[in-house]
């Protein structure tokens, strides 16, 4: 199921990750681990999570390979390290929705934001780059823990992409 696409003002939002490149397709067995990563560097920090783990997708290209942070929010900015990240997903306006159900659908349901963005005429912020294509802000937050419920007909995900400044409406 997807939730009615809408457009958001958000604030911008600290968090830590693991920054890397993945290659298409099947890379998603590579999650848990960096999640696991990036929730243990925070325990030796002594800071909580801030907000449901995400996934920041900076360039894709389809064909070959996803540049992408596997983080999680936190509620001021960190310094990282060798291996963990800091960043900021910046302030804007952003197209989101949310879609329940197993993380397959995940591929359709970006595909229904896109669809919707263009026919209100929305302009993402992103630009194609040497590597593909490249975004301002384009993440997925996993707002339902599989561990805690078994059943991914109920997993719910939250997909948000920011906008080009100046976009309608």
């Amino acid at each position: 199921m997807i939730s009615e696409a809408k457009v958001e003002e958000r604030a911008e939002q600290p968090y830590v990750a693991v920054r890397t490149r993945v290659p298409m397709p099947n890379w998603g067995h590579l999650l848990p681990g960096l999640w696991g990563e990036v929730y243990g560097w925070l325990g030796r920090q002594g800071v909580a999570p801030a907000g449901p783990p995400l996934i920041r997708y900076r360039v894709i290209d389809m064909q070959t390979e996803l540049e992408i942070d596997v983080g999680v929010p936190v509620a001021q900015a960190l310094t990282g390290d060798d291996r963990i990240t800091a960043d900021v997903l910046p302030a804007g306006r952003y197209a989101t929705l949310v879609y329940t159900g197993d993380y397959s659908g995940l591929v359709g349901a970006t595909a229904a934001l896109l669809d919707w963005g263009a026919a209100q005429g929305l302009v993402w912020d992103s630009r194609t780059g040497p590597r593909g294509d490249e975004f301002g802000a384009r993440f997925e937050s996993y707002l339902t823990d599989p561990q805690e419920e078994p059943d991914p007909a109920k997993w719910e995900t939250a997909l948000a992409m920011r906008l080009a400044d100046g976009t309608a409406p």
